[in-house]
Formats: structure tokens, C-alpha cells, sequence
């Protein structure tokens, strides 16, 4: 049996480190694909933020954000609890115009907001 050069060696460790970093990026992105397919069209809850809503619902988030009041160019991240209190407004009243905001979206575009067919990428 034939001894495996440094060479060799270095070539293989190298090897394993890619498949190593190959099998984490795929299994990151097969856990996103399941996460989002079993969270579409979740109930809106105060910890959910704007773009997290819009990912959910299929909708495009400056929809979301122009109905609520906030400028298209800051895309704020913190929870709708967080722009409720800072709007003065109650939670559900946030919820309710994110609700109608999605609701308008969908019957203006039926087709953008649909699910793709089984078997198929969207």
C-alpha cells in the first residue's frame, strides 16, 4: 500500500473543508425553504416585524410600510408593537391596516400573491 504524500494530505484536509462549508450552506438552505413554506399567511402578531409580514403574506413590504405611515426608504425592522406605540395607535389598529393593506394587494394582483403549483419553484 502506497503512503500519501504531504501534498495528498494537504489536498484532502482541503477537500474536507469544502464539503464541510458546501453541507452547511445546503442545510441552512433547505431549513429556510421548510420554515417559510410551513409560515406562509401566519396570523399577524406585535413581534413580527413589517418584512417578516410581507415574506409571509407574498406582498411586496413598501405596500405594507405605505399603509402604515412609515417612509419607503428606512424599511424599519422593529416589531409592529414597537410602531404602534410609537404611532400612538393600538396594536390591533396596526394589524388591522397591515390586514387591508395585504387584502387590497392581493385582489390588485391576484396572480404575484398565489402559491406556485405543487412540484414547482416560485
Amino acid at each position: 500500500m502506497k503512503h500519501l504524500e504531504r501534498k495528498q494530505w494537504f489536498a484532502i484536509a482541503v477537500l474536507a473543508v469544502v464539503l464541510l462549508i458546501t453541507s452547511l450552506f445546503a442545510v441552512r438552505t433547505v431549513r429556510r425553504a421548510v420554515y417559510w413554506r410551513l409560515h406562509r399567511d401566519e396570523v399577524i402578531r406585535p413581534w413580527m416585524s413589517v418584512p417578516y409580514v410581507a415574506h409571509s403574506y407574498r406582498v411586496p413590504p413598501n405596500v405594507l410600510y405605505e399603509a402604515i405611515g412609515i417612509p419607503l426608504q428606512s424599511h424599519d425592522r422593529r416589531p409592529i408593537r414597537d410602531i404602534a406605540r410609537e404611532q400612538n395607535r393600538s396594536v390591533e389598529e396596526v394589524i388591522a391596516t397591515l390586514q387591508n393593506a395585504i387584502a387590497r394587494e392581493r385582489a390588485d394582483n391576484p396572480s404575484e400573491s398565489q402559491s406556485p403549483s405543487p412540484g414547482r419553484s416560485p
